[in-house]
């Protein structure tokens, strides 16, 4: 029979084996308590951020309608109009069974105001309509495609993958121009000021333009799916048939409105 002292000196690795296993265990715990910590605090980061982005800017062009589309939302009303140098804004209560709201913000459209109030408000945005005349949609669309063009590649829109609707306005009038002509339109020249911006010089740092990144994929014909944001389109009026006396054709955009809120 083997002496005490051997047959100890030979549990030892056992016994000491014994003794980790708690310590083992607790550290497991604790791992799998911080990994379920840090889980909750980025989930909560992530609904606070969206939370607090409850924006959605109405863009486009002057004379778009986007001021009577935003009465006509907030409302129900026609009202007269005029072209406004500077952002309206109101909280638009949702047709979902969440009852949720957003704040739309009626950006102004002329030229020299237009991107400077998008950036004012761009960082809160939870998305964007931006506003078409379909009726003056083939005499103005190098400008609808300009102004497209310096929202869709402005580096904060595309870090927050705002979702964009492209509401085809005025389709009350004989001479409007569809959603699906106006998307074809649009591409097409998104895709000629790629190109032209591509081979334009560059600044020191490499960019042709700061905040902006390069617009769909190298090497490939533009379309909206190659955004990292959806992009969609509707036909809509906010004038009506029947103008003041009527309603607004804006289900579409209400329906887009309470999917996004």
């Amino acid at each position: 029979m083997a002496p005490e002292s051997d047959q100890r000196s030979g549990l030892q690795p056992y016994l000491d084996s014994l003794r980790q296993v708690p310590n083992a265990t607790l550290l497991s715990v604790l791992l799998a308590l911080l990994a379920v910590a840090l889980t909750l605090l980025v989930w909560k980061l992530i609904q606070g951020r969206k939370s607090s982005q409850r924006t959605v800017l109405l863009v486009g062009l002057c004379d778009s309608g986007k001021t009577l589309l935003f009465v006509r939302l907030l409302t129900g009303t026609y009202r007269n109009t005029q072209t406004s140098i500077t952002d309206s804004s109101a909280v638009y209560k949702v047709s979902n069974d969440k009852g949720s709201s957003v704040t739309l913000v009626d950006l102004p459209g002329h030229e020299s105001l237009r991107l400077q109030f998008l950036e004012r408000f761009k960082a809160t945005a939870r998305a964007i309509v931006f506003v078409v005349d379909s009726v003056a949609f083939q005499r103005e669309v190098k400008d609808v495609a300009e102004f497209l063009y310096q929202v869709l590649t402005d580096c904060t829109v595309l870090k927050n993958t705002l979702p964009l609707l492209i509401a085809c306005n005025k389709q009350d009038i004989t001479m409007a121009k569809s959603a699906k002509l106006i998307q074809q339109q649009l591409e097409k020249e998104l895709n000629t000021l790629r190109v032209t911006r591509s081979a334009a010089p560059s600044t020191l740092d490499g960019s042709t333009s700061s905040g902006t990144a390069q617009l769909g994929k190298k090497g490939k014909e533009f379309d909206f799916s190659q955004l990292p944001m959806k992009v969609e389109l509707v036909e809509c009026s906010a004038r009506g048939s029947k103008a003041e006396e009527g309603s607004a054709d804006i289900e579409d955009l209400e329906k887009w409105l309470a999917r996004i809120a």
